[in-house]
């Protein structure tokens, strides 16, 4: 079984339909492209639906759940179905704060010496006020609970900072997950997303990714979900990846099981590489998006055998494979996206952009009769991989060309101008 409904999701079942161990994966609820995946069926339950989806585990006599979205997790998921006596891949509640709750995280890194970058936490306007007035720079400000990847604000001086304080603080601009909020430090240089799969003691890392969190091209525009990626980041050599691994994320997995909370699932660190070294900007306590539809394509493993020997504490004896090429995602978004979109237009010629080579990941669409409808905000993440990253985008945006529907928005700069 897994749960979730977006193109982080259609990329773990294409994975996953092409195990042996697999038999059978249902995708509650799915999309347009999970649906029509050889051994795949989609379920009509939404991820928010916990008790129902446990029954339906315990009813199919599911094997192994996987959790797409990082809600549930925080929900408590894990824990429901471990108490049901179901395998589950994914964090436990308790462990899931390292995204659920931001003010947690940056205290946790606090705690065990993780870099990351200084920071006040507050659930008052007036003290967060104070705070800002003793400030020399512009802080980041956070919610520090789940705002749908949309609560990281970046205000352009402390005129603007302290409007943004109050939308969130008083206005409640994102309900509860602004009920506390944290102003952060400014970094600077290049981002990277590295993503781990954990047992609570060993880390498996996957190749490194960086993302584009901007709607236009040249970073302009507001902040989104993520309008594409590429894989391998060329930033991320050995070493560095070494260095993130002993200094970020086995202290992390240490640190968790010392407080009681062995970290199980993947762990995604969010980090910039700044002049002193790197700092996590941001945990994920799940599969990032896009960064899943740029990395799984080059997984050579068996993808459930590596999630099954994490829920079984053997991570340790699993070394995945990954293949020698570069991938890049571009998404295709809907007219209006990240605001008020439209939703029902037709897509078409998907199948020539497959015929080019590409991989194409249904993120925000359903399939009604035989065709494939726009159905969410992120419509599509075409994939393609090849020797270099100018090559693969160039086979992305040729499968990017080919594929219709009415108001599709994308940018035309992805992995372009990486060496």
């Amino acid at each position: 079984l897994l749960i979730g409904g977006g193109g982080r999701e259609h990329a773990i079942a294409w994975k996953l339909s092409q195990s042996a161990q697999v038999d059978r994966i249902w995708v509650a609820p799915g999309n347009g492209g999970t649906a029509r995946l050889p051994k795949t069926e989609n379920v009509a339950l939404e991820v928010h639906e916990l008790t129902a989806l446990c029954d339906f585990a315990q009813q199919q006599a599911i094997d192994l759940t996987i959790v797409g979205p990082e809600a549930p997790l925080v929900d408590g998921i894990v824990d429901l179905f471990q108490a049901a006596g179901l395998k589950i891949f994914g964090p436990s509640q308790a462990a899931a704060q390292l995204e659920g709750s931001k003010a947690f995280a940056k205290q946790f890194m606090q705690r065990h010496g993780i870099a990351t970058g200084q920071a006040a936490i507050f659930n008052d306007f007036d003290e967060a006020m104070r705070h800002l007035r003793q400030q020399d720079d512009t802080p980041v400000v956070k919610a520090s609970g789940l705002a749908a990847g949309k609560g990281v604000l970046l205000p352009v001086n402390k005129i603007d900072a302290a409007a943004v304080i109050k939308s969130l603080l008083e206005d409640r601009r994102f309900g509860e997950a602004s009920d506390t909020i944290l102003l952060e430090e400014r970094l600077e240089g290049p981002e990277l997303s590295l993503l781990a799969f954990c047992d609570g003691k060993t880390v498996r890392t996957m190749p490194a990714a960086q993302d584009y969190k901007r709607l236009l091209d040249r970073n302009q525009g507001p902040n989104t979900g993520g309008m594409g990626a590429f894989a391998p980041a060329p930033l991320a050599t050995p070493e560095l990846l070494a260095q993130i691994e002993q200094e970020v994320l086995l202290p992390t997995l240490a640190g968790m099981a010392a407080e009681g909370s062995p970290y199980v699932g993947v762990l995604y660190a969010g980090l910039m590489l700044t002049q002193t070294g790197p700092k996590v900007l941001e945990f994920n306590c799940r599969f990032g998006d896009p960064e899943t539809e740029v990395i799984l394509p080059l997984l050579e493993s068996d993808l459930a055998e590596i999630l099954l020997a994490c829920i079984n504490g053997t991570l340790d004896q699993v070394t995945p494979r990954w293949q020698k090429q570069a991938a890049v995602t571009v998404v295709m978004a809907a007219k209006g996206y990240p605001n008020d979109y439209a939703t029902g237009s037709e897509i078409t010629l998907i199948e020539q952009a497959e015929a080019a080579g590409c991989q194409v990941f249904h993120a925000g669409t359903k399939l009604k009769g035989q065709r494939i409808l726009t159905a969410g905000g992120r419509v599509l993440a075409v994939t393609a991989t090849g020797a270099t990253i100018s090559k693969a985008a160039s086979q992305a945006y040729t499968g990017v060309s080919r594929i219709h529907f009415n108001g599709a928005q994308y940018r035309k700069d992805i992995g372009q101008g990486i060496r």
